[in-house]
């Protein structure tokens, strides 16, 4: 992936965060902050009441990643980072 092509992935992947994600997480109190993306896999932090939450990692795969692999090409997979 090219540089110009890996920084317009990372910007959609910024807006639907922004957008869809994180006033979605906000109702339960949590935040989620993008980290970075490399060869496929998003990584995002954590925090907030979504710190240590036990259905952070269903929000993830289950909201996050999908929402992210139907409207970003070249995503794969969200992986949460400390």
């Amino acid at each position: 992936m090219s540089m110009s092509s890996s920084q317009n992935t990372e910007s959609q992947i910024k807006e639907i965060l922004e957008r869809d994600i994180k006033p979605m997480v906000a109702l339960h109190r949590g935040k989620i902050e993008f980290v970075s993306f490399n060869s496929g896999v998003v990584h995002v932090r954590l925090e907030g009441a979504c710190k240590g939450c036990p259905l952070s990692q269903l929000t993830l795969k289950a909201g996050v990643e999908e929402l992210l692999k139907e409207n970003v090409p070249g995503v794969e997979c969200v992986e949460a980072v400390e």
